[in-house]
Parts: C-alpha cells; sequence; structure tokens
C-alpha cells in the first residue's frame, strides 16, 4: 500500500494556526495592505491644491459701452504658474467673459458657453444678446455648483440693451449690475468703487478707472498681479489694450507714502564687516 504523508490529503485541524500572517475577517484585499505597508505620500504644501486665477476681475458700464480688465496672474498654492495669463476670454464678437476660480472649470465652462452661443446664432440666424450668455453660464454654474469653484462675470454689447454686465458668483446666482467685481483682489476695492465710480464715464474715463482698480488690487492682494488687461466693447471695434507693471497708474512701489517704510537696497550699516568674496572655497573668511 502507497504510503503518504498524512498531512498531504488529510485536513489538519491546526492549520489555521500556522499561517505567517492572521486571517483577516474582510478578505484578500485588506489582508495584503495589512501585509505590504506602502509609505506616505509626501506632497508639497504648497501644490497640494488646484490651479486656481486667484485674480482681480471686474466689468464696468459706461455711456454706450462696457469696459472689462482683469489682472493676469494664474497661482497654484503660493507659486506663481503664470504670470501673464488672459482671464478675458471671448464668447462671441461682442460679448467676453472674465474668469475667477478654478482655472480649468472656468475654461470648461466658458468653451462650452461659447460653442452653445454659436450654435444658437446659426440657428435664429440673430445676434445672440448679453443676457442669453448670462443665463446659460447661470444654468451651467447653478447645475454643478457642488462640483466646480468657478465665478464669472459676462459682459458685452448687443444692439437690443446696449452695454450689459452679469455677475455669475459661486453659486450660480446671476444678477444685472452697472459694474461688478470678483476674486481674491475684489475685497480691495469696494470702497475704491463706492467712492469713485460715475454713472455715463466716456469710454476713456472707464479705462482709466479700471487700470487704477486693478493696479490699486494687485498691490495689496498677493494672489493678483502681472499685467493689466482690458477690453472695450460697444457698437464699433472692440479695443483690446494690455498695461506692463511699470506703467500702471498705482504701485505701491512709487508710493512716496510707503518710501520711508521699506526702503529698497538698503546701504550696510557702519558696524557691519564686509569683505570681497572669496574665489577659493578653503579660503578662511574674515
Amino acid at each position: 500500500m502507497l504510503q503518504r504523508p498524512s498531512s498531504t490529503l488529510v485536513q489538519d485541524p491546526s492549520y489555521p494556526h500556522r499561517l505567517t500572517h492572521k486571517a483577516t475577517p474582510n478578505g484578500a484585499a485588506q489582508a495584503a495592505k495589512e501585509t505590504f505597508h506602502v509609505d506616505s505620500i509626501i506632497e508639497d504644501p504648497q501644490m497640494d491644491g488646484p490651479v486656481s486665477l486667484g485674480t482681480t476681475i471686474m466689468a464696468v458700464s459706461y455711456a454706450g459701452g462696457v469696459v472689462l480688465a482683469a489682472d493676469s496672474r494664474t497661482s497654484s498654492g503660493s507659486y506663481v504658474v503664470n504670470r501673464v495669463s488672459n482671464k478675458l476670454t471671448k464668447l462671441t464678437s461682442k460679448i467676453y467673459c472674465c474668469r475667477s476660480g478654478s482655472a480649468a472649470d472656468t475654461q470648461a465652462l466658458a468653451e462650452m458657453v461659447s460653442n452653445y452661443l454659436e450654435s444658437l446664432s446659426l440657428e435664429t440666424n440673430e445676434e445672440v444678446r448679453v443676457a442669453s450668455a448670462a443665463s446659460v453660464f447661470h444654468k451651467l454654474c447653478f447645475s454643478n455648483k457642488w462640483n466646480i469653484s468657478a465665478g464669472i462675470i459676462v459682459a458685452g454689447y448687443d444692439s437690443v440693451n446696449g452695454g450689459s454686465v452679469y455677475s455669475i458668483p459661486s453659486g450660480g446666482s446671476c444678477v444685472k449690475l452697472d459694474y461688478a467685481i470678483g476674486g481674491s483682489g475684489s475685497i480691495f476695492l469696494y470702497s475704491f468703487f463706492d467712492a469713485n465710480y460715475k454713472p455715463g464715464m466716456t469710454k476713456e474715463q472707464c479705462l482709466n478707472f479700471v487700470r487704477t482698480a486693478v493696479s490699486h488690487a494687485y498691490a495689496r492682494d498677493g494672489s493678483s498681479g502681472g499685467v493689466v488687461r482690458t477690453i472695450a466693447l460697444d457698437a464699433g471695434a472692440v479695443e483690446h489694450s494690455t498695461t506692463p507693471w511699470p506703467a500702471a497708474p498705482y504701485a505701491m512701489e512709487r508710493d512716496p507714502k510707503y518710501a520711508a517704510l521699506a526702503p529698497q537696497n538698503q546701504p550696510f550699516s557702519s558696524t557691519a564687516k564686509t569683505q570681497d568674496n572669496q574665489a577659493d572655497s578653503t579660503a578662511e573668511n574674515v
């Protein structure tokens, strides 16, 4: 008779105690997780958030049209990932939007709305109104308010209503205003607008007003900066302009009130020890 080891065919009642790793009630996946430990992911605390426009945007109506303005800084945490981005996005030939919030979300929304408005114009063979563009943004932002981060300002000119400004803040509400401001830099501008905005300004007055406002905002807001972009929309041609930082109407570094508080390139103290740079790394410092 063929002799076999008893343990090969007969179930051993004491078998479970021979397991190297104790069985778990949650199955193989949990056992593998407990057996093979994975090192924790080391995340850069400055890059743990989505790319955000962290911005200053605005649209202001004037006699006969509207002006849109924005800074150009795009940030991710405390990193500036783009210092010359364009936050004024074209929807139709006479309707633009200002974008704040998540760059990816607002770019996707603007592209969807632009495509819809183009289809609407082809189907109706009529000029698209600013109110229609704002309504589409309102529906998209409200229906996705828990999934996206987007603050939109829609402004433009149409032959029915003239220059119009609509604010669609985070959450999806839609309000028609004489002017709208948004983004992280807007908290520094509400009092400025209350004191300086005048209905019925000319185009040049409005352009100077928004350039001054944006430059004041990015002097205070660390998430705003770069250049000042503006677009003027009326019955005529669209006018684009870009104002670089050295030509901005206001900069804290040029403000005489702050010259004594933050002097640049301060001279060495009379007690400071100085010496020439050493060419040899083994040379001893004095």
